[in-house]
C-alpha cells in the first residue's frame, strides 16, 4: 500500500503532509517553494509509492471558490497531467490555517517557531490529510 501525499498550495510556498505507509497517521513533512513544487513531487514519487494526492480546496464561507482558487486549480490541473497514473483529490481546507495556528499555540511551540509560517504550512497539509483520511475511513 502506498502513502497519500496532501499539499497545502500557496503562491510562494506549500505544505506537505504525508502518510504512513499503513496510511493511519498524518504527519506534516516539509515545506518546498512552490515554484520547485513539481520537480519535488516528482523526485519523492520515485522513493516512495505513493497513491493518491490530495489538494486543499480553497472555498469561501458560502461554497463557492475563493480567490486564490485562481492560482490552485492550474496547479491541479498540472498536477493530474503531471502525474496521470495518481488520482488528485480536493479537501476542504477553510480553517486549516487557524487551526494549525491554534494546534501549534498548544503544543507549547516558542513564539519564533509559532511564528513561522512554514511550519503553518506544513501542519495546514497534515489537517487536509487529516480530513482526508477521516472521509475515506470505513470505519
Amino acid at each position: 500500500m502506498g502513502r497519500i501525499l496532501a499539499i497545502d498550495y500557496g503562491r510562494k510556498r506549500s505544505g506537505i503532509a504525508v502518510t504512513d505507509e499503513l496510511r493511519i497517521i498524518a504527519s506534516p513533512h516539509c515545506t518546498v517553494s512552490s515554484g520547485e513544487l513539481i520537480a519535488y513531487l516528482k523526485d519523492y514519487t520515485t522513493r516512495e509509492k505513493v497513491d493518491a494526492l490530495v489538494v486543499g480546496e480553497s472555498l469561501q464561507m458560502n461554497g463557492q471558490p475563493s480567490q486564490s482558487a485562481e492560482f490552485i486549480e492550474p496547479f491541479v490541473k498540472l498536477l493530474a497531467k503531471t502525474f496521470p497514473g495518481i488520482p488528485v483529490e480536493r479537501v476542504d481546507e477553510r480553517f486549516t490555517s487557524k487551526m494549525a495556528s491554534q494546534a501549534i499555540l498548544q503544543s507549547g511551540a516558542k513564539k519564533k517557531d509559532r511564528q513561522d509560517k512554514g511550519l503553518v504550512d506544513m501542519v495546514s497539509a497534515a489537517i487536509i490529510l487529516q480530513t482526508y483520511l477521516e472521509k475515506i475511513s470505513p470505519y
